[in-house]
């Protein structure tokens, strides 16, 4: 019994489409921006190979900023596909 309701209960989830990961990479480029301006040491060691190409971040600095854009792409994700836009 408490299984087929759990079953009604799983979300619709959306197949992969180019827009799915426009989202997502926008999400991902929002976060980042959003880290470099409120990370208070964003160039901690250690360094990224080509440090240039990641804007001066360290390696915690890019982990920390790419895993908070992927948790918020995919709420976004998610979000957009209940409320019927994706």
């Amino acid at each position: 019994m408490l299984t087929s309701i759990l079953l009604t209960a799983t979300p619709r989830t959306l197949d992969w489409s180019p827009t799915v990961a426009f989202v997502m990479i926008a999400c991902n480029i929002l976060a980042i921006a959003f880290a470099k301006y409120t990370m208070k040491n964003p160039s901690a060691p250690p360094e990224m190979p080509s440090s240039n190409m990641f804007g001066g971040f360290g390696l915690p600095a890019v982990l920390g900023a790419t895993s908070f854009g992927h948790v918020l792409g995919a709420g976004v994700i998610l979000g957009l596909s209940n409320m019927g836009v994706l």
